[in-house]
């Protein structure tokens, strides 16, 4: 479905069913090997585009209530007939993280927030943080390049935003598709009312630098 709705839609950049089951399905699995998903968990899978990792986790665990949300569109309606095509529950957001952060039903609503290669670490965390609700986890993943300057970056970004010190899980995928860390942030404050900033802004000034 994914490939289909690609030809019509940008999704992602794999063109083949192997690249889709290796790259994409069985990374998009990985997280529940972390023991991190109380049943029936509230999950919003942010900057979600193919419906990546979020529909795979529904499809495996579908006691998850899952929102899928992404900046665009067509993006949106993609996965709202996607979801329809596989007869699971998702609602679909479409709009900006740093905007729809601040609505009342949104922000600090969901048990755990996770994001697939969409930003740096620092920038992530600004993006998905203020959506966890005390308590529930970030789960951020990322490959190894995470490691050094980038989790340094993180580190000052996380106290900021209300995080406990991550907890990492890595694993290699198979047919050579490399090594995933993932990050698990726990939400030990709420997040001050400041983040996320305008849309934008995390991006053009990262907490991390002391922006």
């Amino acid at each position: 479905m994914v490939l289909e709705y690609g030809r019509r839609v940008n999704l992602t950049a794999a063109r083949d069913i192997g690249d889709m089951v290796h790259k994409h399905l069985i990374d998009s699995a990985s997280p529940l090997l972390l023991d991190e998903w109380p049943r029936g968990a509230r999950l919003l899978d942010v900057g979600t585009g193919a419906g990546l990792p979020g529909i795979v986790l529904k499809i495996c665990r579908p006691d998850l209530c899952l929102t899928l949300l992404d900046a665009r569109r067509k993006r949106a309606w993609a996965l709202e007939e996607m979801a329809a095509g596989l007869g699971i529950e998702a609602q679909v957001l479409w709009g900006r993280a740093e905007e729809m952060a601040r609505e009342a039903g949104q922000r600090e609503a969901f048990d755990v927030v996770i994001a697939r290669a969409v930003a740096r670490l620092d920038v992530l965390l600004e993006l998905c943080v203020p959506f966890v609700t005390l308590g529930g986890r970030f789960i951020a993943m990322k490959g190894p390049g995470v490691r050094g300057e980038e989790m340094r970056l993180g580190e000052a970004a996380r106290g900021l935003l209300g995080c406990g010190r991550p907890r990492e899980r890595s694993l290699h995928l198979p047919a050579g598709a490399g090594e995933r860390v993932l990050l698990v942030f726990p939400k030990l404050r709420a997040t001050p009312p400041e983040y996320p900033r305008s849309t934008g802004v995390p991006e053009k000034r990262p907490l991390g630098e002391g922006g």
